[in-house]
C-alpha cells in the first residue's frame, strides 16, 4: 500500500512539474494568436503535429538521458542543480508576469507547428531538463512514468489547442495572468526542491570519499 501511494505521489509530482513548466492554458492563448488566420482543418493539423513533435522530444530525452550523462560526463546531481536553477528562474519570471525566454514566440518561414509551437513553446530547455531529471532518477520505471505523464499532458494540451478560441474566451486576460503566476509559484518550489536534492547528493558523495 505504501509503495502504491509513493508511486501515485511520484506520478502526481511529475505531472504537476510538467503542467507548470509547459503551462498549457497560457500557451493555448499563444496558439490561438498564431493560428488566428488559418481555417479549422489547418488548425487541427498544427495542433496534432506540434503536440506529437513535443512528445517525441520528451521521449527522446527521457530514454537517452542516462546515455547522454555518460557520453558527456554529466552526473545526476549536476543535472539536478542546473535543472533546479533553470526551473526556478522560469518560475520566477512567470511570477513577475514576464514570458519565459524558453517560451518565446519566433517569427519565420518554417512550419509554425514545429517552431515556435512545438519548440520552444511546448518543449523548452526547462521541459527537457525536467524530463531528464525525472526519468534518470528511477531507472526504467522513472522513464515510463515521465513519458506517461507527459503523454497525458500532451493530450490535455491538444484539446486545449483544438478549442483554443473557446478556452481563451472563458479564461479571459485576468484568468490567464492568475494561472501563469500560480504555475510560476509551483515551478519555483520544484526548482528549489531539485536544487536541494542535487546539493544533498553532492555533499553525500563528498562525505563518502
Amino acid at each position: 500500500m505504501g509503495m502504491e501511494m509513493d508511486m501515485y505521489g511520484r506520478l502526481i509530482t511529475i505531472f504537476l512539474g510538467f503542467f507548470a513548466i509547459t503551462n498549457p492554458i497560457p500557451n493555448t492563448a499563444v496558439f490561438a494568436g498564431l493560428t488566428r488566420k488559418v481555417d479549422k482543418a489547418e488548425r487541427y493539423r498544427i495542433a496534432v503535429k506540434s503536440t506529437l513533435i513535443a512528445f517525441g522530444v520528451v521521449v527522446f530525452f527521457s530514454l537517452l538521458g542516462k546515455t547522454l550523462f555518460h557520453l558527456l560526463g554529466i552526473t545526476l546531481p549536476a543535472l539536478r542543480i542546473t535543472g533546479g536553477i533553470l526551473v526556478f528562474i522560469i518560475g520566477y519570471q512567470m511570477l513577475q508576469g514576464y514570458n519565459s525566454t524558453s517560451h518565446s514566440e519566433d517569427d519565420g518561414d518554417t512550419d509554425i507547428a514545429v517552431s515556435p509551437i512545438a519548440v520552444p513553446i511546448l518543449v523548452g530547455p526547462g521541459t527537457i531538463a525536467t524530463a531528464m531529471n525525472y526519468s534518470a532518477s528511477e531507472g526504467s520505471m522513472g522513464a515510463i512514468m515521465t513519458i506517461s505523464m507527459y503523454a497525458l499532458l500532451g493530450l490535455i494540451t491538444f484539446f486545449c489547442f483544438i478549442f483554443s478560441a473557446r478556452v481563451v474566451a472563458i479564461i479571459g486576460g485576468n484568468g490567464l495572468k492568475i494561472i501563469t503566476q500560480l504555475m510560476g509559484l509551483i515551478l519555483a518550489v520544484i526548482g528549489i526542491q531539485l536544487l536541494i536534492a542535487g546539493i544533498y547528493e553532492v555533499v553525500t558523495m563528498t562525505g563518502d570519499l
